[in-house]
């Protein structure tokens, strides 16, 4: 197949959209010393938020320099606390497991002032085309596929200290991955979940940054 062909495809390819919109109440700035977790919710039946998302976000927090408890290492300090079918669903939740001594005490070494939650998943939305291949020496593939992924997140931010629900960012995304096959089949993958995670990494990390009015509908 002549390269040339494949061009607008890899073009394609690389195009995704993401929009976010974010809402606070009041301050969210980060004090010296003070840590934030970011935990995916998992409670659901029919999904689960990507640990690969919550490593991604963490990264991007950690890169800003904001002190991010790892979500594993969280998770194993604070077992069986915060597993999904434990894990407090709203704020009376949360301080309810607060009047556990030693889990306050952990709280209070750790320096918890934020706990956030992310709530969504990547899912394919639809897919059109098709690719055979011969099970036959010197066979190949013929054929052309695409689908449509579509990401949402919603992120709620606890505020442990004034103990109140400091903000929520939703995040959504949308691309179409190619695959071309002629011969061998050449994958052309639209980065959905990673484009979702820069654009509400940017976000959460200038959330706990001082600022004058919020921002809301912001797209990329």
């Amino acid at each position: 197949m002549n390269p040339f062909y494949l061009l607008p495809l890899l073009l394609l390819a690389g195009c995704s959209s993401v929009t976010i919109d974010e809402f606070r109440s009041g301050s969210t700035s980060l004090n010296s010393g003070e840590s934030i977790v970011i935990l995916g919710r998992r409670h659901a039946n029919n999904y689960e938020t990507e640990p690969s998302l919550i490593n991604c976000l963490q990264e991007t927090m950690a890169d800003k320099g904001l002190n991010v408890i790892p979500e594993q290492e969280f998770l194993d300090e604070f077992y069986p606390f915060f597993e999904p079918r434990t894990a407090p669903l709203n704020l009376p939740g949360i301080n309810k497991l607060r009047s556990y001594d030693k889990l306050a005490q952990r709280m209070e070494q750790r320096n918890l002032r934020y706990l956030i939650w992310v709530d969504g998943n990547t899912e394919t939305t639809s897919s059109v085309g098709s690719i055979s291949c011969a099970l036959v020496p010197g066979g190949g593939c013929l054929g052309f596929g695409s689908w449509d992924d579509e990401a949402g997140y919603e992120s709620v931010i606890w505020d442990l200290k004034r103990e109140v629900v400091a903000g929520r960012i939703h995040t959504s995304a949308k691309g179409t991955s190619y695959m071309p096959a002629v011969v061998i089949p050449i994958p052309l993958l639209a980065q959905v979940e990673s484009e979702a995670c820069k654009g509400l990494g940017k976000q959460l990390s200038e959330f706990f940054q001082p600022q004058g009015e919020p921002s809301h509908g912001v797209q990329n």
